[in-house]
């Protein structure tokens, strides 16, 4: 794959033209509660007294889903979005510092987008403490500004903006942290197989797909393609922290696969090693037949990213470059497709009509 000097989209001031948009809710387990004890509770301040029993049925476990469909469709199909950990489909959306993000970007260039906030992130609501018995995670200021490679490591962040030791070109925008930081959100441990569960019962709803994901999204990812296949028209994963099994890697000989990582990755304590996984996953594709492209970002000229790539202040130029990937492996159409649905494109319309027939 060739990859010269990047033409970024400048279509950012022209309205998006949609011909739906919506959300809906996949997956989930009822569980049983009991043994709690009643208490009585005053929901607002000086309201009346309520009575409140916590046993009984609980819904848990569903993930949140948004989808936005561009009047003229181009992908051939629709593009999932797959956030990291700590974080939720925010990851897509407008960057920190108000710019637009992948989400937009992606669906101006002609793709049906799927934003997912995994199970136990946002708007997918969370679960009593005896479903989920391990405590959540909560990352202070200074975790993720050492961790994605913003800062130089450990010791990098400080309360004193003037103080942050900023690694020598790098992309993201730190004016924004805070903003950044505003949108992290705790994380479990203990519910991988039901984020596992939401991804699969997407899959099954929408179809076949392209999957974004990042970090520790991926590892998701890399499984259920492995299990499935054949739901996986494409696979981009955005620096993941983990894969899938290297001795199933072999499942995705039919999937075409990119890899990305950024900028300032053998400096740092962790990621090389996390690299390597990748690296590791990739070449195992490769012996069993597979198709997979791995790219550092700086060896093409894409210089500084962090972690975020989708929040960088390149992440148009990136986005260009995911685009022009997915338009050599045949998943982007010359011409907009119809949007009116007919025998053969009706499966792909909107997700509200679909529940209506």
């Amino acid at each position: 794959m060739q990859w010269g000097a990047a033409t970024v989209c400048a279509m950012a001031s022209e309205p998006i033209a949609l011909r739906d948009m919506g959300s809906f809710h996949v997956g989930g387990r009822t569980v049983q509660i009991s043994g709690e004890p009643v208490r009585e509770l005053v929901l607002s301040p000086g309201g009346m007294p309520l009575r409140f029993d916590p046993n009984g049925p609980h819904q848990v476990e569903a993930m949140y889903v948004q989808y936005f469909l561009p009047r003229h469709r181009k992908g051939k199909y629709p593009l999932l979005l797959w956030h990291g950990g700590g974080l939720t489909g925010v990851t897509y959306e407008t960057t920190p510092d108000g710019r637009d993000g992948w989400l937009n970007m992606f669906v101006r260039k002609g793709w049906d987008i799927y934003v997912s906030d995994a199970v136990e992130r946002g708007r997918s609501g969370f679960a009593p403490p005896s479903a989920w018995p391990d405590a959540p995670v909560f990352l202070p200021k200074q975790n993720p500004f050492e961790r994605f490679r913003i800062g130089a490591g450990a010791g990098s962040w400080s309360a004193d903006p003037a103080q942050m030791k900023v690694l020598p070109g790098n992309q993201f925008p730190v004016d924004a942290y805070d903003n950044f930081m505003k949108q992290v959100v705790p994380r479990w441990l203990s519910t991988d197989d039901a984020i596992i569960a939401a991804y699969r019962a997407l899959l099954d709803k929408v179809g076949p797909s392209v999957v974004l994901c990042h970090s520790q999204g991926c590892g998701f990812a890399f499984r259920l393609a492995q299990a499935r296949p054949e739901f996986f028209k494409a696979l981009i994963a955005i620096e993941p922290a983990v894969a899938g099994d290297i001795d199933q890697a072999g499942r995705l000989s039919g999937v075409p696969t990119l890899i990305v990582y950024g900028d300032f990755i053998e400096g740092d304590a962790r990621w090389p090693t996390m690299r390597q996984f990748g690296l590791d996953y990739a070449q195992a594709m490769r012996a069993a037949g597979g198709a997979v492209d791995v790219v550092n970002l700086p060896e093409i000229g894409i210089k500084g990213n962090s972690h975020m790539l989708m929040m960088d202040k390149n992440n148009a130029e990136i986005a260009d470059f995911i685009q022009q990937w997915l338009s050599e492996k045949g998943l982007v159409v010359r011409q907009a497709q119809s949007t009116m649905p007919t025998a053969n494109n009706a499966s792909r319309s909107s997700p509200r009509k679909r529940l209506s027939r």
